[in-house]
């Protein structure tokens, strides 16, 4: 069994969705269910919360989704995400029972007009205090959220299992050589090709870390270039300062709560799982391992059709899907 009645305190679980459900997609391919309709990213993102309600389990919470490219980052950088493709239509014609599992499991599936999904959930964090917070991403932009110690990072493991791993500040450091109230600086700097940000020509990353920990943040040098005289930085950031100040302003989040969810404890609250409504989501995908797995009130699991064998279905695993940190 896997019901646990949670106090009011409980972390509040925030997913980057389309950054999982991309992940989910690029995890296992090419997987069908009995009608032959693909079923790979519903499969691997179905694991996942299976595995959030088995170690995280909570009910406060919700999945955040983009709502487009939002227009202030579009002000700065018409081009902002431009280079991005559109979601693959194998993927696209899996959003709504994704979407359907998802409410399964009982969470809020949230998204406002000018908010990313990266800014709501930065917003939903500076709202939860004191309260611990799970982020489930690896998106790189979101470890600038690391800087309390009640906010953490789940990366889900490679693969198609719905392991998770707990990130947090170290790891940012480990990763890029800064802490996490430098990641905006360190992005500003040497770009980010994921979103179709240009950095400074000639700042690669380690160079970026040597000089944010030399040097301090942006802020405390751009107007004052004197600073850096005299250092191997100086020529390569001379002229600059437009670039970084823009850079800065796509990459920081927006935190502001949208009025709609100005009651965030109820827009975040997470209803008990519906396992009845998942194995019938499951025997129609045909995912007989999860059927399996699910608590014994789940009713009808052994009437499931076999499940396609992802490691004998032509399957591909590991590739990255942008912005990916971990």
């Amino acid at each position: 069994m896997m019901n646990c009645v949670c106090p009011d305190d409980a972390p509040v679980v925030l997913i980057d969705a389309y950054s999982q459900i991309f992940r989910s997609y690029y995890a296992v391919r090419r997987l069908t269910d009995g009608d032959g309709n693909p079923v790979n990213a519903l499969y691997v993102f179905t694991r996942l919360l299976l595995a959030l309600e088995r170690e995280h389990p909570t009910r406060r919470g919700a999945l955040l989704f983009d709502c487009g490219r939002v227009a202030f980052r579009l002000e700065l950088l018409p081009e902002y995400k431009a280079n991005r493709p559109p979601m693959p239509e194998d993927l696209r014609c899996q959003m709504p029972r994704i979407r359907e599992m998802a409410s399964a499991f009982g969470w809020r599936l949230l998204q406002a007009e000018g908010y990313e999904a990266d800014d709501l959930i930065g917003a939903f964090v500076r709202v939860s205090s004191p309260a611990e917070v799970r982020i489930v991403s690896a998106d790189k932009d979101l470890s600038q959220l690391l800087v309390e110690e009640r906010v953490k990072l789940l990366s889900p493991e490679k693969g198609n299992s719905g392991a998770l791993v707990e990130r947090g500040a170290e790891s940012v450091r480990e990763k890029f050589g800064v802490a996490p109230e430098r990641i905006p600086d360190f992005l500003a700097l040497v770009g980010d090709s994921s979103d179709n940000i240009a950095g400074v020509p000639g700042i690669g990353p380690k160079s970026a870390a040597e000089l944010l920990n030399t040097f301090g943040a942006i802020e405390t040098w751009i107007g004052a270039p004197e600073r850096l005289s005299g250092s191997r930085f100086a020529a390569k950031l001379a002229g600059q300062e437009e670039l970084l100040r823009r850079n800065l302003g796509l990459v920081r989040l927006r935190t502001d709560l949208p009025a709609e969810f100005a009651d965030h404890a109820a827009a975040t609250v997470k209803a008990a799982p519906d396992w009845s409504a998942i194995a019938a989501l499951c025997r129609r995908s045909g995912f007989r391992s999860i059927l399996k797995e699910l608590p014994e009130e789940a009713a009808e699991k052994a009437a499931a059709p076999e499940e396609p064998d992802p490691s004998v279905n032509g399957n591909s695993a590991g590739e990255m899907v942008q912005g990916e940190l971990f």
